[in-house]
Parts: structure tokens; C-alpha cells; sequence
């Protein structure tokens, strides 16, 4: 894929992760959502099982980042065993597992963190409580779903988009198909 598209892609990404979260909310659903938008690779089953997933984890804040799960969900979709080979003779997972730790290495890079919480004491000075709906009107007002998650959400998304390529976990085939579409 040439540097064109590649920027192209990743811009596509981070787009779609901010847009959606503005958007639609729930940041697991909206950084799978951007990624499989990006690379033409829906899934809606893996859509679906993010639905719990945002406000780190049942929205209470004390789990990990819903947009670095969605990534490494996504990543590991690109390159994680099979549930027809659990037993994984190959070590398949191992090399999963290093592709993730390189997403957590760009959040804490960027971050510090990958928790929710602690993103959000970074971003907005403060944690929120999102089930509580005092909280979730805080969060709002200061820029929860216009310019704070948002951008995680779109940071979320590119970094996962990054390695994807950056890692060679797209054939050939997607690749010069992508390079088409963002040329």
C-alpha cells in the first residue's frame, strides 16, 4: 500500500471513530464500527458483542478503554485463532497477544493508560460516573461525546488501522484492493 493511501485510510479511521462517537456513542461499538468501515470488513456479530462495551465496561469506567478493546478485538480478528484450532499448537495466540501489546504501547504513548477512568482523568481532569445521570450530563458538558472520546475514539481507531498495516495482517488481495479505494 503506498503512503497515499495508507494516510488516506488512517485519516478514514480516525474520521469515523470521532464521527460515530459524536454520533452514536458507545465507544467499543463506534471504534469496531470505524475500523470495519475503513478496511471494508464488516462483521456484525463483533459489532454486536461490543454493545456492553462502552464507558469502560457497562459505562461504570473502571475497565479498560472501550476503543482499545474494540482494537484489539479488531486486530485479533486479523490474526487470532480459530476456535476450530483452540488447542493452538502453533502459538498463534502468543503472536496475537504481541500485536496487542502494541496497541497498548501507542495508548500509553498517547495516554499514559489504557483504563477508562484514567483516560478520563487525563482528557477532562476528572472520572465520571456515566450510569449516573448527574454524571453523564458532567461528562457531556465538558465534551464527552463532542471533543474528548471523540478523539479517543479516533485516536482509538487509527492506532488499530496503524498496525494493521503496519504489522502485514491484511493479504495482499485487501491491500491492493484498499490501495484502490484510497487511492
Amino acid at each position: 500500500m503506498n503512503e497515499k493511501a495508507r494516510g488516506k485510510l488512517l485519516q478514514k479511521a480516525y474520521d469515523l471513530g470521532y464521527e460515530y462517537e459524536n454520533v452514536y456513542r458507545g465507544c467499543g461499538q463506534v471504534v469496531i464500527a470505524a475500523l470495519q468501515e475503513a478496511f471494508d470488513m464488516p462483521n456484525d456479530a463483533v459489532f454486536k458483542s461490543l454493545t456492553g462495551y462502552a464507558g469502560g465496561g457497562a459505562t461504570v469506567g473502571d475497565s479498560g478503554c472501550g476503543a482499545y478493546v474494540a482494537g484489539i478485538l479488531f486486530l485479533s480478528g486479523l490474526q487470532g485463532r480459530e476456535r476450530s484450532n483452540f488447542a493452538d499448537p502453533e502459538r498463534i495466540r502468543f503472536v496475537s497477544f504481541a500485536t496487542a501489546r502494541k496497541l497498548h504501547e501507542k495508548y500509553i504513548a498517547e495516554f499514559g493508560c489504557v483504563n477508562c477512568h484514567e483516560i478520563q482523568r487525563k482528557v477532562y481532569g476528572r472520572p465520571f460516573y456515566l450510569p449516573d445521570p448527574d454524571e453523564m450530563r458532567k461528562f457531556d458538558e465538558q465534551g464527552g461525546h463532542t471533543t474528548g472520546c471523540t478523539m479517543v475514539c479516533g485516536v482509538g481507531a487509527r492506532f488499530a488501522a496503524e498496525i494493521a498495516i503496519d504489522e502485514g495482517l491484511l493479504s495482499e488481495t485487501k491491500l491492493a484492493e484498499l490501495s484502490k479505494k484510497y487511492a
